[in-house]
């Protein structure tokens, strides 16, 4: 056994014969009567204690906490103690990550899981209270695919108490409890003529914003971050290399999502449009923080700068350019009509011209195939559709052609 068990009722004394008796203590009939004793893997002594009649208990509790140290599985009982919040507080110091991730991570575990969970202890979590807490995030009107992302992050957290040994198990991946669903949307890309209305309804010094989104698929951030430097215009290639974040709403210049760079086709159609904007609107050198406010200065000279010949700004540019140029072509404005859907039109293009995926999800920026695969599988021509126009192409104006698949060669 890992320890031993105190009778705190009796205690153990040696007569003057030589006979040992037990005798009653002063906790006799008071209090809890067994208490189990044990020195933990870091040298200090640990303890529980039991009701009366319990001793059976405390010797099971004792030798489960034996075979759990043996095993490496031990935790310490006083570990679930901290609070939800407290290990929020030592996980959020711990991550190591992009300062824009982290900043969405700590805001989502600040507003929405500390304000529920973070005054419970770690040990006393139970995947009712997960079920709990994700039924307020749906009263509480949050949408399904942000509940996701917020869930993921608290099952995150919770797992690194598990590896920190905090807790045994990880109440989020409890069998009962279900991650928010999130309604398949498909996704439905611009048509020519709407990606062209908007970028006539743009101011001028932006509207090649239109054709670099749309024609070499690069986010939002990573167009307002490019540079002369990015483009190769011999070659006809863009190397997406950077973008205008906000942190702590100040802007900074950083890799593009994922910390993923990129080399891109830069379509002649493209280079084109670049070409005469350079010649209206020359790059200036603009200097941000990389990474963080507080990070090395980096210079870039930027093909879109504000009208105060700064870097374009997000928010501003949605504000004042963006949506402004969706009223004027007719276009809803709402998160499917953000700039983003220029990268739509790009896949869409791509794939309908038969490009695969593996090279769609490379332009794009992915972190994986697959992630393409889902997202623009309805997009690529059917397998009926492919069949017919092999099979037309094969045959020709008719079977009786002298190259189709009824004739064969004679070597």
């Amino acid at each position: 056994m890992a320890g031993h068990i105190q009778d705190r009722w009796y205690r153990t004394e040696v007569t003057p014969a030589g006979k040992t008796t037990r005798v009653r203590t002063d906790r006799h009939g008071s209090g809890l009567r067994y208490r189990a004793r044990y020195i933990g893997p870091d040298g200090t002594e640990k303890s529980k204690s039991f009701p009366d009649r319990q001793k059976r208990l405390a010797e099971q509790w004792l030798t489960q906490i034996e075979a759990d140290m043996s095993r490496g599985q031990y935790i310490d009982p006083r570990a679930g103690r901290l609070t939800v919040r407290q290990h929020a507080e030592r996980w959020l110091a711990s991550l190591t990550m992009d300062p824009g991730t982290y900043v969405g991570t700590e805001m989502r575990i600040r507003l929405h899981v500390l304000p529920y969970l973070g005054s419970r202890t770690l040990g006393s979590l139970r995947p009712t209270h997960i079920r709990e807490w994700l039924r307020k995030l749906e009263d509480g009107g949050v949408a399904p695919a942000y509940q996701r992302v917020i869930f993921a992050n608290l099952g995150t957290m919770l797992t690194a108490a598990v590896d920190d040994r905090l807790i045994p198990h990880n109440p989020c991946r409890s069998s009962s409890v279900r991650a928010p669903k999130v309604d398949p949307r498909r996704i439905v890309p611009w048509s020519r003529e709407r990606v062209l209305a908007v970028r006539s309804a743009l101011p001028e010094q932006y509207q090649p914003m239109v054709d670099i989104a749309g024609g070499c698929g690069l986010r939002q951030g990573e167009v307002f971050g490019l540079a002369v430097e990015d483009v190769d215009f011999i070659e006809g290639l863009v190397r997406v290399v950077r973008q205008v974040k906000l942190i702590h709403h100040r802007p900074v210049f950083a890799l593009p999502k994922g910390g993923k760079t990129r080399t891109v086709p830069l379509p002649e159609s493209v280079a084109r449009s670049l070409e005469e904007h350079i010649t209206r609107h020359p790059p200036a050198a603009v200097t941000l923080s990389w990474r963080t406010v507080d990070g090395s200065p980096v210079t870039a000279s930027l093909f879109f700068r504000s009208d105060k010949e700064r870097e374009v700004i997000r928010n501003d540019f949605n504000r004042a350019a963006w949506r402004p140029a969706l009223d004027a072509a007719g276009v809803p404005r709402g998160r499917e009509n953000g700039m983003h859907a220029l990268r739509h039109f790009y896949a869409s293009v791509l794939l309908d011209a038969g490009e695969s995926v593996k090279a769609v999800s490379e332009y794009l920026g992915h972190h994986d195939p697959g992630f393409t695969l889902r997202t623009y599988t309805h997009l690529m021509p059917s397998s009926e559709k492919r069949t017919r126009e092999a099979v037309n192409r094969a045959f020709g104006d008719g079977l009786n052609t002298d190259d189709g698949p009824t004739t064969a060669q004679e070597e």
